[in-house]
């Protein structure tokens, strides 16, 4: 029997939307934390192992959106549909977030009077740049959780959506190079050229990690696509077996003992476990599937609401606030799939006649990158 990951994934009976859903929650843990004491210190993990739950989610969204978005844009028919589905999926949901947290949370929460709120170019700089992402974000409305025990921070969680963003970018623009490549000189270089990449990326990320030589957050996150991207270049190669799952995670268990030895197995390992656990365990578990992805809705709302529920309630525990908070934010996250993201992506096949123009060059090229990448 057939048990590399190419088998597994020919249908989309799996469990990344759980895997997904259990990552967002493990944010809301992490921030509940640093809402609740104002001290990024005292969430789990982070004097053990230098990271917390709440990275290790942010690493397995990283390396499911890796591998997710390089299988979409091999099966787009071409540039433009892969474009706009990435464009369905980030944005109207952190649109309608974004106008909700200024103009509704904003609003009720800050020290400023209405006018002076509302004439504020902060204000406006939190809308349009949190909106825009491709120049980082904005933490802060004016006037808004001044007092708050993590002062001032609107919404922490937004950080990792520019890098999100770039991720995308940086794989198309490999993709094409790789396309073009293949096309003038044909050549097969796709599998290799994504070993490359991740390997270098590797390299860099752990250089960063025990000498701090360049932008720690970006050479993490940059490997984590980016394996996920060469897991599924390889999908062909990597066989998904018990024995294996549970090795990688035995050692990973036994080098939390000392933080360089997790550090190493950890990133190493990780993809493996994540690949493994969306895969195989079937049964009950894949009835999540029929309940919708909650997990960006999960993601984009949590930290506001978990800064709301501090500043109405300034003694509130960290236990009550990860129970208070899951649920408020549980219950914005199934409006914003019900209401938001699923009508959106059911748009994916309606692509506006502008980005028809801008795809010319690819049609006209009829680059076809995924008979190449096989």
């Amino acid at each position: 029997m057939d048990n590399t990951i190419s088998n597994y994934s020919q249908n989309k009976d799996n469990n990344f939307n759980l895997i997904r859903f259990i990552a967002a929650f493990l944010v809301l843990f992490s921030h509940s934390f640093i809402a609740t004491t104002g001290d990024p210190n005292t969430v789990p993990l982070r004097l053990l192992l230098d990271t917390s739950w709440g990275g290790i989610a942010v690493d397995v969204f990283f390396i499911t959106s890796g591998f997710l978005i390089a299988g979409s844009f091999c099966n787009k028919k071409g540039l433009v549909p892969f474009i706009w589905a990435r464009v369905l999926r980030i944005y109207p949901a952190l649109i309608v977030a974004m106008f909700i947290s200024v103009f509704i949370l904003g609003m009720w929460f800050t020290t400023l009077k209405p006018i002076e709120y509302l004439s504020s170019p902060e204000t406006y700089k939190y809308l349009i740049k949190n909106i825009i992402l491709f120049f980082g974000v904005n933490h802060s409305l004016p006037g808004v959780f001044t007092d708050n025990p993590y002062i001032n921070a609107v919404n922490g969680s937004l950080w990792t959506l520019p890098f999100e963003v770039k991720m995308y970018f940086y794989l198309t623009l490999t993709g094409l190079s790789i396309a073009f490549i293949e096309k003038k000189l044909f050549l097969k270089i796709s599998k290799h050229a994504f070993i490359l990449i991740t390997v270098i990326a590797l390299g860099i990320y752990i250089l960063n990690y025990f000498y701090s030589v360049n932008s720690y957050n970006f050479s993490r996150l940059f490997y984590m696509f980016f394996v996920g991207a060469a897991c599924y270049q390889l999908r062909e190669k990597i066989v998904l077996s018990h024995k294996y799952f549970l090795f990688s995670l035995l050692v990973v268990l036994i080098s939390t003992t000392q933080k360089s030895v997790f550090f190493l197995s950890y990133i190493v390992l990780l993809p493996y476990i994540v690949f493994y656990l969306a895969y195989i365990p079937k049964g009950a578990i894949r009835m999540f599937n029929s309940l919708g992805d909650y997990s960006y809705g999960i993601y984009i709302y949590s930290f506001p609401i978990q800064q709301s529920l501090i500043a109405s309630i300034p003694n509130l525990t960290v236990l009550s606030m990860i129970i208070y908070s899951f649920f408020a934010t549980l219950f914005f996250s199934f409006l914003s799939w019900h209401l938001v993201e699923s009508k959106a992506l059911k748009l994916k096949n309606k692509i506006p006649f502008i980005t028809h123009i801008l795809g010319q060059y690819w049609n006209t090229l009829k680059l076809s990158y995924t008979a190449k990448s096989k």
